[in-house]
């Protein structure tokens, strides 16, 4: 899991004249949202906001203020052919000294950003758990990699949350809101029981298994037998990273979950966003 917390508060207690440049307004087509900031020290950086010709116009900027001892100014940069960059759009970035005011207000920012980030249960740390492991280490969401061998848990990233349990189904049932779940133990019977866990979240933006179709209509036979809601079943992704490679490499499958559950998670949060835009709207309107 990506964590920035940390590195922040490195970064802040390193670099005490840094530069926070963020960018205040976008119009039209940018590589990064209205809001977005990063921090510029006289040697080193801190986040991006979308790379390229804008971002080193604003590095070099932010230096020239850092060497000059200025505070705040701010730039309006067009993303066209004039900068080198082909985006299309406008973007007004600020660039404030990181006082200590600005320097809370950033660690609250990003502290709450982890905090927001989606937990992702990974059952089983086998040779496709323990790949997806290390790329969900590098991705915005917190990772989680539960086994019944303790033995399977060692070697996995410093920032991925390892544990052996007994009974990994009962971890299901305490998980946060919104969390997602990838079933790849060594064991089908297992894996049945924490799907059949999963699939009662329906907080949950992605339930995924590993298999084939014919563990899959193993799975639904039992599934129903056991009284699972039909519904409930629709949402299980099973085999998973199936994208028509037929690769079963555990680094590529792995590669291919990791995409398809980020995208489960984005939509979920798109979804999550139109609501809330439509329930404020609705509330201006007196409905």
């Amino acid at each position: 899991m990506t964590l920035r917390t940390p590195t922040l508060t490195t970064f802040l207690t390193q670099n005490p004249d840094a530069i926070a440049a963020e960018l205040t307004s976008v119009r039209g087509s940018s590589p990064r949202e209205q809001g977005t900031f990063m921090l510029v020290g006289r040697t080193t950086i801190f986040g991006t906001i979308g790379g390229g010709a804008l971002e080193y116009m604003v590095i070099d900027h932010a230096r020239r203020l850092i060497a000059n001892g200025q505070a705040t100014d701010a730039m309006d940069v067009p993303l066209g052919p004039e900068i080198g960059q082909c985006c299309g759009g406008r973007v007004g970035v600020s660039l404030r000294y990181a006082d200590v005011a600005l320097r809370e207000e950033l660690a609250e920012r990003i502290a709450a950003e982890d905090e927001a980030q989606t937990h992702v249960y990974i059952f089983g740390a086998g040779n496709v758990g323990g790949a997806l492991a290390r790329m969900l280490a590098l991705l915005p969401v917190h990772a989680h990699v539960v086994d019944t061998r303790s033995d399977e848990l060692i070697g996995l990233p410093e920032n991925v949350d390892a544990r052996a349990v007994p009974m990994p189904e009962a971890v299901v049932r305490n998980a946060p809101q919104g969390s997602a779940y990838v079933i790849l133990t060594h064991d089908h019977a297992l894996d049945f029981m924490i799907a059949f866990e999963a699939l009662q979240r329906l907080d949950s933006p992605y339930v995924g298994m590993v298999g084939s179709r014919t563990k899959r209509a193993r799975f639904a036979s039992w599934y129903r037998a056991e009284g699972g809601d039909e519904a409930a079943l629709e949402r299980l992704v099973l085999p998973i990273g199936n994208h028509g490679l037929g690769d079963k490499r555990p680094e590529v499958i792995a590669a291919l979950a990791a995409a398809e559950i980020m995208v489960h998670i984005g939509r979920r949060e798109a979804r999550s966003v139109q609501a809330q835009g439509t329930r404020k709207l609705g509330a201006i309107h007196g409905r």
